[in-house]
């Protein structure tokens, strides 16, 4: 199993150097991005409304989204200068434009990086995936069920859908996969090719389903906050993803199971190779029951925080100090982390930018803008429309969060703007830009990792993606949509 660990670390990292961009491609996407923000800053007219600074931090943000869709450098480092830029031409002093990475926000995912790094040092997640294997995995769907579920639970604490794959999730579905000698080639329909598709379509609905589902929908919810003054939290998140969740984790892989069928149905093997790894783990440790209790408290002290008021970032630090004191975490597991560090450093600041372009009137004057442009038609037309384009428009982005920077700000305030409950705009945008990265096989971070085993065509990847989608735009904007109108959402 540890060699399957490595071997899943490996592919992503295979893949991470296969995109990284060669010195021509990096200098042409600069002077792309430097393009974009001439035209925008210089040359399309600017509205009497905003500032000039204003209008140059809108090229300045622009030129971002456009540098995390061409990736000329790394999200992180690009971020940076787009945060030093706005201090230099946007009108925002450097006080102002560091400003994010005060955010609590911004702590609070980081916290749940820490934790999630003792899930997995521990191997307290992978526990978890093995007690539900052991449950249910008696056969290839009931397998997929439980790496599903396992998922689902780790989606709760663990803000990193790559870290939950990479770690956890692909090298148990790889490891049940050889165990019936289903390996990438012509054995791969043996069971390899239908664990990898169904699997990968639910971690998008788990994503989905929390607000540390997925590294970017602390994004959305802060947008939501400070720009549409509608507070989305953990538990609010929770409490709209749980119903057409739990819905999609149970319908989408009986349509991926049609459509990419394994040849062997019944997995007896799985579980007993559950419980062997079980068996060879022991009895939990002092550092998984450490994690376990630490991990249960702070979603308790979150459920919880209407009662007694402890802010929901305080909570998460303090279950991470808990870890630090008690040795469960070595200080040097937290420097190390350089994930959890690197979205520090563009969470932080793209926080900042979008709190910027706010204050300076951008959203409102493009809202006003489309407004003007679609007089004509009611806030229902227009918001299916939206929910539409913006959906499928991720076949052009392969990152989560450059989908929610481009699109998420202005579709929102153009549907508020018509009359479409903002909840419910909210709600839709945020939830589905995790439910469209299954439609292709660079969506979010774990597609290519599970794409990279080789065990699904590009062909059948695509059409399972499809297919799946439609399955959960059916879910979502029915049994959701009435599930948020029960909850008074909107």
């Amino acid at each position: 199993m540890e060699a399957n660990v490595q071997t899943s670390h490996a592919v992503a990292e295979h893949t991470a150097h296969a995109h990284a961009p060669s010195r021509r491609r990096r200098v042409v996407s600069t002077l792309i991005l430097v393009l974009i923000y001439i035209l925008v800053a210089h040359v399309l007219p600017r509205p009497a409304a905003i500032q000039p600074a204003g209008w140059r931090l809108l090229g300045i943000f622009l030129a971002t989204i456009g540098g995390l869709i061409l990736q000329p450098i790394s999200g992180g480092a690009l971020v940076l200068c787009a945060v030093t830029l706005a201090s230099l031409f946007g009108g925002l002093s450097i006080q102002q434009a560091l400003g994010g990475f005060g955010d609590p926000t911004v702590w609070l995912v980081m916290a749940a990086f820490f934790i999630s790094d003792a899930l997995l040092k521990t191997g307290l997640a992978r526990r978890i995936a093995l007690l539900f294997v052991r449950a249910v995995g008696a056969s290839s769907l009931g397998v997929c069920y439980a790496l599903s579920l396992t998922d689902m639970v780790l989606a709760s604490v663990i803000p990193s859908n790559g870290a939950r794959s990479g770690g956890v999730v692909l090298p148990i579905a790889r490891s049940i996969a050889e165990l019936y000698g289903s390996h990438p080639g012509p054995t791969a329909a043996l069971l390899g090719s239908f664990l990898m598709t169904g699997v990968y379509q639910n971690i998008c609905v788990t994503a989905a389903m929390f607000m540390t589902g997925q590294a970017s929908n602390p994004l959305a919810a802060k947008i939501a906050t400070d720009t549409f003054h509608f507070p989305v939290t953990l538990v609010s998140w929770m409490l709209a993803g749980i119903v057409p969740g739990l819905c999609s984790l149970a319908l989408v892989p009986l349509v991926v199971y049609r459509l990419n069928p394994p040849q062997i149905r019944r997995t007896p093997e799985a579980t007993a190779f559950a419980g062997r790894e079980l068996k060879r783990m022991g009895r939990m440790d002092r550092g998984q029951n450490i994690v376990l209790g630490v991990f249960l408290s702070v979603c308790a002290f979150w459920v919880t925080t209407p009662l007694h008021h402890i802010d929901i970032t305080v909570s998460a630090l303090c279950g991470s100090a808990a870890l630090l004191i008690t040795g469960v975490l070595r200080w040097e597991d937290i420097t190390s982390n350089r994930a959890a560090w690197d979205i520090f450093i563009w969470y932080g600041g793209l926080v900042r930018l979008g709190k910027a372009l706010n204050d300076a009137g951008i959203t409102r004057e493009f809202a006003r803008a489309v407004g003007g442009a679609f007089a004509a038609a009611g806030w229902v037309t227009l918001f299916t429309i939206a929910l539409l384009v913006y959906f499928y428009s991720h076949y052009g982005f392969a990152s989560i969060t450059a989908h929610i920077l481009a699109m998420f700000t202005p579709f929102t305030a153009v549907l508020v703007a018509k009359g479409a409950p903002v909840g419910l705009a909210v709600f839709a945008f945020a939830c589905f830009s995790n439910l469209c990265a299954g439609l292709t096989h660079y969506g979010t971070t774990p597609s290519p990792m599970f794409f990279a085993h080789h065990y699904v065509p590009f062909r059948k990847w695509w059409q399972v993606g499809f297919v799946a989608s439609l399955v959960n735009l059916a879910i979502w904007s029915t049994v959701g949509f009435a599930w948020w109108k029960f909850m008074g959402i909107w």
